[in-house]
């Protein structure tokens, strides 16, 4: 297991990289199969996703929603674009803070790396205020503190 690393790319990609030690086909299935979304996609500690729809299929919806256990919270929409079994996921998000942000287009890929996976999330944001606004937003302590989780539920 590593740390997650998260770096900028021109004015509006912003591109994480994190190593698992279970094989791609398991990060995969982590990341399109709602029983186990529901189970590490937290964020920090004391947070819930008491609803998770995930259709993972080209054309497919899904929408997330996370309670932080004192009454508020935040939901995220998207639709699925390209699935390639166990190496890639393309999908669209948008996050409702109530208002849904602008698109974010995310490329995630899942390469074999020795006995575990290199997995790779490269986001294109609208603009370089979309981008400063989600780095400004905790998100890089929110997806390690779910990764962390990941990792745990894969083994």
């Amino acid at each position: 297991m590593t740390k997650l690393t998260l770096r900028t790319e021109g004015d509006t990609h912003i591109v994480v990289t994190r190593r698992f030690s279970a094989p791609p086909e398991k990060v995969y299935r982590a990341h399109t199969e709602a029983s186990l979304v529901q189970k590490w996609m937290l964020g920090p500690e004391g947070w819930t996703m008491p609803v998770c729809i995930n259709e993972a299929r080209p054309g497919g919806k899904f929408r997330y929603e996370w309670a932080d256990g004192k009454g508020g919270g935040f939901h995220l929409t998207g639709e699925f674009i390209e699935l390639v079994p166990f190496s890639r996921i393309v999908h669209v998000e948008r996050m409702h803070l109530p208002d849904p942000t602008p698109d974010n287009q995310v490329e995630t890929t899942f390469a074999p790396d020795g006995a575990g996976t290199l997995m790779t999330m490269r986001m294109t944001l609208p603009n370089a205020e979309v981008r400063a606004m989600m780095l400004a937003s905790g998100m890089e302590h929110g997806m390690e503190a779910s990764y962390v989780r990941l990792e745990t539920t894969l083994l």
